[in-house]
């Protein structure tokens, strides 16, 4: 059984890390084939949605030590390790124009919880756990949990979230909007597979846009963002799927994606 996984149905994408015996921590081999599922989904024209899972009882526990006991320990050594190995996943992640998701179906700690935050939505199971567990190690994020989690939680809560390096349980998680689901553990693959099928169901151009749209919008100031989701409209209303929309509102009928 691979530990990483990676396939397409229905037009969604499924990454699934499948190392419940080591709560899912990854190994490097494993950061290059989730790296690559990320932007394999991005090419496919097939793919609409991609989901990211874990197998058994936890989403991922972070880098697997054991598995780096033997490397060059050196700070060049340490930078290049992140650099140009675990970063390539969160490059991807943001290069993809696709809705991502993550089913939280356990606990997800250190880098496992940074991964988790690379995803546009977060939806967990009742007994996930969130921890930025680096301090209690003496480290710092070193997968982009300083860079995400701000603008997830907020400042002074994603603080407090590093600083103590404390477990959050899903209700408190859905609180704060870190997650913004919680559903039964035994709920969750459905209710995942249910909610990538709506959105794999809505016309692609326009959902590729509105993420573009409001990914950008967050570092850019209104009158850019305004400028920008012109020319996203002009685009949008020249598509197939577009045109049958405004008629079926036109003929008050159901519209129907028409799948171009």
């Amino acid at each position: 059984m691979a530990d990483f996984e990676y396939h397409v149905s229905d037009h969604v994408a499924t990454i699934r890390l499948n190392r419940p015996e080591r709560k899912n921590a990854f190994t490097l081999d494993m950061v290059d084939q989730w790296a690559e599922a990320l932007r394999s989904a991005e090419a496919d024209p097939e793919v609409r949605v991609v989901v990211l899972t874990g197998t058994g009882d936890a989403f991922c526990a972070g880098v697997d030590l054991s598995k780096l006991a033997d490397r060059e320990r050196t700070p060049l050594a340490e930078r290049e390790l992140l650099t140009k190995k675990v970063h390539q996943v969160a490059y991807a992640a943001e290069a993809l124009s696709k809705p991502y998701l993550a089913a939280v179906n356990g606990v997800a700690v250190g880098a496992g919880m940074d991964m988790a935050l690379m995803a546009d939505i977060r939806i967990a199971a009742a007994s996930a756990r969130f921890s930025e567990g680096y301090i209690r190690v003496g480290l710092v994020p070193g997968d982009g949990g300083c860079f995400f989690l701000p603008r997830v939680v907020g400042t002074a809560t994603a603080l407090r979230l590093l600083w103590t390096g404390e477990f959050v349980g899903a209700q408190d998680a859905l609180a704060m909007g870190l997650v913004s689901e919680v559903c039964p553990d035994d709920a969750l693959e459905q209710r995942i597979t249910d909610f990538a099928a709506l959105l794999a169901g809505q016309p692609p151009v326009a959902v590729q846009l509105i993420k573009r749209a409001v990914r950008l919008g967050e570092r850019q100031d209104l009158r850019t963002a305004l400028d920008l989701i012109a020319s996203h409209q002009a685009v949008a209303t020249s598509t197939a799927d577009s045109r049958e929309a405004m008629t079926a509102f036109q003929e008050r009928r159901p519209g129907v994606y028409t799948g171009r």
